[in-house]
């Protein structure tokens, strides 16, 4: 029952169905013992009263009977789809909504395979479960105790032989389902394979480019062991007491017939000791069918806890580190301060105890060597992350106290690899205010320079950016990413190596567009190539998550420090050339 509640709540709207497959199979159950009643009585009616004209009309009948039961466990287990399948959509809809409103840190610690496993393979297993569970369940429970009644209604010693087999039946079955913290481990190696799986899959490209090893698939080769040697050892466990299990069933009419065909003189009325044994073939099978139906029960109602487990603790590990937010909503300035903030990715921690303070209307740059902490102090002040000790502050107050929309509304961010989608170019710039007239759009998009994009297609900023014949450059990208950044007109901007992939020549119209986007804005720039942040009001220089260096372009230079080493070695590298020599 604990596992139905769990999954009634993702189907509150679809209860009813659920309990409506529930009662049906129910039914069908019920309409199957009393057609075997009537079989009791038609045999009876055949061997022991010669009476064929009621043994016709009793044969009649429980075809009916028999037809209506099947009938009628078909339609449970068509309700019950119905109702699995909208289970399966709901619990995927969650993870997708869990999905879109989890913290970035939540992506870092759990592969894109394992995230993908859990919820859609998840969701099919319950849905499997499920749409076999509740009919399958119902009868289950039902057709073993309703056997031991009509075996007692027909008489003392059927109903001493079935409950026997039914005891019998029960321990064997036991044996059968296999044990349930052995199957919590083939699950899981089940699960680290289905995750690895699709991780050196989606990582066929990193081997073709880099020529990896095969070594770096160890993960793989290791989950793929592990999961068959789990599969044979269960195999294995359940093997002897399934085989028990048919030799009783399948065999019984042999046990049984050999030992009675030496002592049948000593019965006082053969044809109803006849009677008698036929029925207990009769509902021997029907003990047997029952008891295999609650073995696959068994294992659908632990696979569907298992499911909705794993899902669920998914879905608390993407609240985990989720920012909380308050209800102010309005910046009192636009100062950003990191008040001794401590942050880390798992076990790596990248910041001790950080602390400093941008004013606002001036433009910072953080420069450093890769992994000193720069990417992770924008995405920390944008909120895609909960610090694990201290508070950033904007206006004088933590980031909780704020809204999200107000958060969203001031903060702009531009990325390296700015995203746009299949729409036109205008809809693209729009989606920074649904508010803005089409001359503010369009103004936005010629501080950014994207008038020669629009001038190159005839539809201009009406051209579906990824239809037929329409192709932009990364830099292209990025000044329609920026003129959606300036429409948007958020006081603070974080640019993420925006400008790191792009040509010289693009470069240059970048910078014309950053100038018009970092007008008036309290900017964070985050850069690899040095040209770019010569001009900025203070660099930090960062290194293993410390600030080692604060000043301008030329303080900076004169200390002779980290700083200059990096535009050393950037200017060197952007002089290097191939000569002749090199390349015989």
């Amino acid at each position: 029952m604990k596992v139905y509640k769990k999954l009634f709540q993702y189907v509150s709207d679809y209860k009813i169905i659920g309990y409506l497959s529930i009662i049906i199979s129910g039914i069908s159950a019920f309409v199957m013992i009393f057609a075997y009643y009537l079989i009791y009585k038609f045999l009876r009616e055949i061997i022991i009263n010669d009476n064929y004209e009621n043994a016709s009309y009793f044969a009649t009948t429980i075809v009916i009977l028999l037809t209506l039961s099947a009938l009628l466990y078909l339609i449970s287990g068509i309700v019950s789809h119905k109702f699995a399948f909208r289970l399966e959509t709901n619990l995927r809809k969650r993870g997708i909504d869990g999905l879109t409103d989890s913290s970035f840190r939540f992506f870092d610690l759990n592969s894109s395979g394992y995230i993908r496993k859990t919820i859609d393979d998840n969701a099919v297993k319950t849905h499997t479960a499920v749409a076999h569970m509740l009919p399958d369940n119902s009868q289950a429970l039902l057709i073993p105790i309703l056997s031991i009644v009509l075996s007692f209604v027909i008489s003392v010693n059927v109903g001493i032989v079935i409950i026997i087999l039914t005891i019998v039946s029960g321990l064997i079955l036991k044996g059968m389902m296999g044990n349930a913290e052995f199957m919590k481990l083939y699950q899981a190696s089940l699960d680290r394979l289905s995750s690895e799986t699709v991780e050196y899959i989606r990582g066929m490209q990193v081997i073709k480019i880099f020529g990896t090893k095969l070594k770096s698939f160890k993960a793989l080769h290791n989950s793929i062991k592990d999961y068959a040697q789990y599969a044979y050892d269960y195999s294995i466990s359940c093997k002897k007491p399934y085989v028990i299990y048919q030799l009783i069933f399948l065999g019984l009419i042999a046990i049984i017939s050999i030992p009675i065909s030496f002592f049948l003189t000593g019965v006082n009325d053969p044809k109803l000791f006849a009677l008698e044994l036929i029925m207990i073939f009769f509902l021997s099978g029907v003990i047997m069918v029952s008891f295999m139906k609650i073995m696959w029960a068994s294992m659908n109602l632990f696979n569907a806890n298992y499911a909705i487990q794993s899902l669920e603790n998914l879905y608390c590990k993407m609240q985990e580190d989720k920012l909380k937010y308050g209800k102010r909503e309005k910046f009192e300035n636009y100062n950003i301060e990191f008040d001794n903030v401590s942050f880390s990715y798992g076990d790596n921690k990248v910041f001790e105890n950080l602390s400093f303070t941008l004013e606002e209307n001036k433009t910072y740059a953080l420069v450093g060597h890769s992994g000193s902490g720069k990417s992770t102090i924008a995405k920390l002040l944008s909120g895609f992350y909960k610090v694990d000790g201290g508070s950033i502050k904007i206006g004088g107050y933590p980031l909780e106290e704020y809204t999200k929309e107000t958060i969203i509304q001031n903060i702009s961010f531009v990325f390296q690899d700015s995203k746009l989608f299949k729409k036109s170019i205008y809809e693209n710039v729009a989606l920074a205010d649904e508010n803005a007239t089409k001359e503010e759009v369009m103004k936005a998009m010629k501080l950014a320079g994207c008038d020669e994009i629009i001038e190159k297609f005839k539809d201009r900023e009406n051209t579906v950016i990824g239809s037929k014949g329409v192709y932009l450059s990364g830099g292209e990208k990025q000044r329609i990413a920026i003129a959606r950044a300036i429409l948007k007109k958020s006081p603070i901007v974080v640019m993420d190596e925006a400008s790191a992939s792009v040509d010289a020549d693009n470069e240059y119209k970048l910078q014309k567009a950053f100038k018009n986007l970092m007008k008036g804005k309290t900017v964070i720039m985050i850069a690899h190539r040095m040209t770019s942040i010569k001009n900025v009001d203070e660099i930090f220089v960062l290194e293993n998550g410390k600030i080692v260096e604060i000043g301008d372009n030329e303080s900076l230079l004169k200390k002779q420090g980290l700083y200059s080493r990096l535009l050393n070695l950037y200017e060197t590298a952007n002089d290097w050339r191939i000569s002749n020599e090199e390349l015989l």
